[in-house]
């Protein structure tokens, strides 16, 4: 990769030309991990047709059609599926009969001759008594079982039928594969009984690109192993296609802005965005939480997010961000080794309840300095938002941490240090942007909190002349605190409001409180440190609770009950 180009990146953003950069290597490893796919598999007896003669099909296609069969091989479900398929080969993963996964290769095919306009007739793997067609639809077959089965799948003119060889009980089905816009009149009609086709979510113009699928039928559009399909009902799709054009409308109004800055980080050009895959929830009911409860990116699936969707459009838009930069900075671990990591999970990230890898942490970073971003363009929009200035100080000082321990492991390689020295020349310019002051004291409030809690959580002080070890058996933990403090409480009733609020010596009276019936609970340990700390930050006892709050046990009743007179 030319240096100019690793310098893009490392601003946390990146140009046009950085990004197909980075395709082209995505286009390179998929070819690879498809020829090691071939020499692993092509001893596996099949019922379908041979992997060699599926992929001559698909190479007769891109003859006739290139550039479709280009997006078939560079679709996130392709990638997905691959790497389900070798994790397979190794033993560290599971799902139907090999036969059959190994087949989506022939579903593929079929998919490339209705793209090209060629013609096929391929034995292909019907599961779950339908035909899959990576990136257009689902096809039923009646009088299939729900078990895997050998069917027959003929292309000619864009048309494809469906039988099974042998099954005169059978009947063939056809269709005309494609994908429909959501929301459409055409939507409705090009769904039937057996026809269900995948829905898009359209760009606006000016984007360039191709539509959005809204992927809910493909087995491997999770993160792993094959899921059944979950079909969102027609108003859950509507109230996506809503929300989603909410969302590129933020982004939108800042891309095209300056010329300079348009790649910058916290930007994303919404043609980068090839799938979503909405998460948890079929329909409009009940109502959605207004943030984004869970997202997530595969390092195969370049330009696809798992997204539960959120009730807010701004959600939304950090979560796009946020996703996409996973899949940028895994792309570029497929071409760098970025970072010397020996996967021992045992550093502190502020977004996480548990401690993660170096290379966690390295995605930790490169996500969230893009999330910096974008809320400081959000704050430049709105100055007075006291939520954009919240999120802003609060990410911009929590990545910089992380960063900060990424350059004193001593374990990136050259290309790892050329990348984090990048955020963190980013980051510190941004740690000179004026702030609210009510907003930065919730932010360094809300970062304290979760460091504290980490600690109380995640750590064990085993003796004086030891260093804390970290708990073999921790469990998992909600943040709540994060969302929480964004603004400022009107009328502060409970302890976390007075924290918020700035009143120090109300919350440690109602932490105290609280503690005096459940002295073991972290949640609100850690707030009673941190509102001492606060209360009285010249002190060096309260200094030394809050660098290692592991250290302390819950104060006895007195101790506490002292804190409301001070």
């Amino acid at each position: 990769m030319p240096d100019h180009l690793l310098g893009h990146l490392a601003t946390g953003g990146g140009s046009p030309e950085a990004l197909a950069f980075l395709e082209r290597g995505e286009r390179a490893r998929r070819l690879l991990l498809l020829r090691t796919l071939f020499d692993r598999l092509n001893v596996l007896p099949t019922p379908l047709t041979p992997l060699a003669r599926a992929w001559a099909v698909v190479k007769e296609a891109a003859e006739a059609a290139p550039d479709a069969v280009e997006q078939l091989l560079l679709a996130p479900g392709t990638g997905s599926w691959l790497g389900h398929v070798l994790r397979r080969s190794h033993g560290t993963s599971s799902g139907p009969p090999m036969w059959a996964e190994a087949g989506y290769l022939c579903a593929l095919a079929v998919v490339a001759a209705v793209r090209a306009g060629t013609t096929a007739d391929l034995l292909v793997p019907l599961m779950n008594s339908a035909l899959h067609l990576p990136g257009l639809g689902r096809l039923q077959v009646p009088g299939v079982g729900p078990h895997p089965t050998v069917g027959r799948a003929r292309v000619e003119g864009g048309e494809v039928t469906v039988d099974v060889p042998g099954d005169p009980g059978v009947a063939p089905v056809h269709c005309r594969p494609a994908t429909v816009p959501a929301g459409t009149p055409e939507a409705a009609a090009a769904a039937g009984p057996l026809w269900l086709p995948l829905r898009t979510l359209a760009l606006p113009a000016s984007a360039g690109g191709g539509p959005v699928l809204l992927d809910d039928l493909d087995p491997y559009r999770d993160l792993d192993e094959p899921i059944p399909a979950e079909r969102l009902d027609d108003a859950e799709v509507l109230a996506w296609q809503r929300l989603f054009d909410e969302a590129l409308e933020l982004l939108g109004a800042r891309v095209g802005d300056d010329p300079d800055t348009a790649d910058g980080p916290g930007r994303l050009a919404p043609a980068a965005v090839r799938v979503v895959v909405p998460w948890g929830r079929t329909t409009t009911t009940p109502p959605p939480p207004p943030f984004v409860r869970t997202s997530a990116t595969s390092g195969d699936a370049y330009g696809a997010m798992v997204i539960s969707r959120p009730a807010t459009a701004i959600a939304l838009a950090e979560t796009l961000v946020h996703e996409f930069q996973h899949s940028k900075l895994a792309a570029l671990l497929h071409l760098f080794e970025l970072v010397d990591d020996d996967r021992t999970e045992c550093h502190y990230a502020p977004w996480r309840p548990d401690p993660r890898h170096l290379t966690g942490l390295l995605h930790g970073a490169y996500a969230f300095t893009a999330v910096t971003g974008f809320w400081r363009d959000r704050l430049a929009d709105d100055p007075g938002s006291p939520v954009a200035a919240y999120h802003f100080a609060l990410r911009r000082l929590q990545t910089r941490v992380v960063v900060r321990t990424l350059l004193g492991s001593g374990r990136l390689t050259a290309p790892g240090r050329r990348l984090v020295g990048g955020l963190a020349a980013t980051l510190d310019g941004w740690l000179r942007d004026p702030v609210d002051v009510a907003a930065l004291s919730r932010a360094r409030t809300a970062a304290a909190l979760h460091r504290t809690e980490w600690r109380l959580r995640n750590l064990v002080h085993v003796g004086p002349s030891t260093r804390p070890r970290l708990r073999s058996c921790a469990h998992p933990w909600a943040d709540t605190r994060t969302q929480a403090f964004a603004e400022p409480p009107a009328a502060p009733r409970t302890a976390d409001e007075h924290l918020a609020a700035g009143d120090f010596a109300g919350a440690v009276s109602r932490y105290a409180a609280l503690l005096a019936g459940t002295p073991d609970d972290p949640a609100t340990f850690a707030g009673w440190i941190v509102a001492r700390a606060a209360l009285h930050p010249g002190r060096s006892d309260t200094r030394r609770a809050l660098a290692r709050p592991e250290l302390l046990t819950a104060q006895p009743r007195g101790e506490m009950g002292a804190e409301r007179s001070e």
